[in-house]
């Protein structure tokens, strides 16, 4: 029998939504990643010009799209070595996946984190063991889970604790899997890929990125893996059996974003201003913010259940996440995302100081 997956989170923050909606001048969802601002002229261009995609895609992905993702990891995350790469269907559907394709046995994954990691290891049969983010803590596994910056925290890896979690997959002879998503959107951080500190040995070492947060294609589902040839070709190889070809299009449109880091710096530009509109005004209301260096995301707390400060919002009209979505240690924080448009942010700003006057 296959291991019971959790509730799906989001179901229970559905009566918080309802009371949301009910204010006066409607809800402000700050709840969910989801890009709102426009896909790149750049990119839907590409998209439009492929249109006509009657022949199946290639799973390794075109060479055009192969050569885009090397010279973007050499190039952006100071990639060296032997590695070789691999286009996905989005980064959510691979994260819930790998374990099972790698026929993983005990899956590490942080003890706040995406709640994806918790799902892919149920899904694979596979033990979950949740830890901290020093890598001499951990135990034995034959795969481990890090992800900087994090999600919901916002905290960026240092290189000794990146090189730490190397040296652990070394002495494990574990898969180390680095979940990148959010590279591009550093603030008071700048963060580092992984493979900058493999000395250019990935072997049994992989990263995750997606463009849906980079280049507002969450649509699109568009995603890729970078790292250990051998794994890259074991996974390829059950790809190649089970589908999951990413559409020749996408693939013609993840070439165009790769290939350009204005828009890609503009993106960035919105979300940190968005954080400084909205940051303040909860410190204002009391809560403190903890990380939230980089990404799309306030991780915050008042030092009560996590729900009351999701209900007090939701009186205001606003929507955030419980940080119990993201493990037992979140328990007493909350999740707030700068998916909006600049507008929704200074309105939710105006609405939080108007609830403490």
């Amino acid at each position: 029998m296959r291991q019971p997956l959790p509730d799906f989170p989001w179901d229970a923050l559905a009566p918080y939504a309802t009371k949301a909606r009910a204010h006066a001048a409607g809800i402000i969802d700050l709840s969910q990643g989801t890009p709102v601002d426009a896909t790149p002229e750049i990119i839907q261009s590409a998209l439009r010009a492929s249109s006509n995609s009657p022949r199946y895609p290639v799973t390794a992905g075109t060479k055009d799209l192969q050569e885009a993702i090397r010279n973007w990891a050499i190039n952006h995350l100071g990639a060296s070595g032997d590695f070789d790469v691999l286009p996905v269907i989005g980064s959510k559907e691979l994260v819930a996946w790998l374990p099972t394709i790698l026929e993983s046995k005990r899956v590490i994954y942080p003890e706040v984190a995406y709640p994806t990691y918790l799902v892919g290891a149920l899904l694979a049969q596979s033990q979950p063991i949740a830890v901290g983010i020093d890598a001499d803590t951990w135990p034995s596994a034959d795969f481990a889970w890090i992800n900087t910056p994090g999600n919901p925290t916002g905290r960026v890896h240092s290189e000794a604790e990146l090189r730490g979690a190397i040296k652990w997959a070394r002495a494990n002879d574990s898969v180390l899997v680095c979940d990148e998503c959010y590279i591009d959107f550093g603030d008071k951080s700048t963060p580092t890929s992984l493979l900058k500190f493999t000395d250019g040995d990935n072997s049994n070492i992989l990263v995750v990125h997606s463009l849906s947060k980079r280049s507002s294609m969450a649509g699109y589902r568009g995603a890729f893996l970078i790292g250990d040839a051998k794994l890259i070709a074991q996974i390829r190889e059950v790809r190649k059996h089970a589908g999951m070809m990413v559409p020749l299009p996408i693939q013609n449109a993840m070439v165009a974003a790769l290939s350009d880091e204005t828009h890609v710096a503009e993106q960035r530009a919105r979300y940190n201003a968005r954080r400084a509109t909205l940051a303040p005004a909860l410190q204002e209301a009391g809560f403190q913010i903890d990380e939230s260096v980089a990404g799309l995301y306030i991780w915050c707390t008042r030092s009560e259940d996590c729900w009351q400060s999701v209900d007090w919002l939701a009186s205001l009209g606003i929507l955030a996440t419980p940080g119990t979505f993201y493990g037992e240690k979140g328990a007493s924080h909350i999740r707030v995302a700068m998916t909006a448009t600049d507008q929704q942010i200074a309105d939710a700003a105006a609405r939080i100081r108007q609830g403490i006057k």
